[in-house]
């Protein structure tokens, strides 16, 4: 995305999972998340079992089934919904 470029968050198609592993933690880093960050595999068969292109947000719950799930991102994300989905999951658990 021409925003990408703009603020220098621009990384080459990863090629092994080293790779991808470095540039999810420079994003990680560089966003200051306070969550955990899962790395999907080579053959992105997370992504592929969610239709999660371009980005989403998921809510996993204990029984493996989607508690919550975003617009698409980036601009879909509502950091505010997901809180709430987190916060509402925990009390009925």
């Amino acid at each position: 995305m021409q925003i990408n470029v703009e603020e220098n968050i621009v990384y080459a198609q990863p090629k092994s999972f080293d790779e991808r592993e470095h540039v999810a933690e420079a994003c990680s880093l560089e966003l200051k998340l306070e969550i955990p960050t899962l790395i999907d595999d080579m053959e992105d068969s997370t992504d592929l079992a969610y239709s999660a292109l371009p980005d989403r947000l998921y809510l996993i719950g204990t029984d493996g089934r989607i508690a919550y799930r975003s617009e698409r991102g980036p601009m879909g994300f509502r950091p505010e919904e997901l809180e709430a989905a987190i916060t509402s999951y925990l009390a009925s658990a």
